[in-house]
């Protein structure tokens, strides 16, 4: 059997360490897809490297999004360079003279 070396292993773990999810709070054992309970309030954990620790709390679904995926919220920056104009006359066959 060909088994990884523990330096392989321990670098794919450590690249998890730091990642975030989002447990919905719900009583019993109600659904817990973040489809189903969209308005439940959420909270979200942190992996430490050997287990999942409270991180914050979310009121629901879209805050809970916020938190996880910042990247997506921020708007972006418009590339530099000059404005293009997306009709202007061409030479093309396809022009009508």
């Amino acid at each position: 059997m060909d088994d990884e070396p523990l330096s392989e292993w321990a670098e794919r773990r450590d690249a998890k360490i730091g990642r975030l999810r989002a447990v919905p709070i719900v009583s019993g054992d109600g659904p817990r897809a973040s489809h189903l309970n969209p308005d439940a309030p959420r909270a979200i954990e942190r992996w430490n490297g050997h287990v999942w620790e409270p991180y914050a709390l979310a009121a629901d679904l879209a805050d809970a999004k916020r938190i996880l995926y910042p990247e997506a919220h921020t708007p972006p920056t418009p590339a530099p360079g000059p404005a293009r104009l997306p009709l202007a006359p061409g030479t093309g066959r396809h022009r009508k003279p």
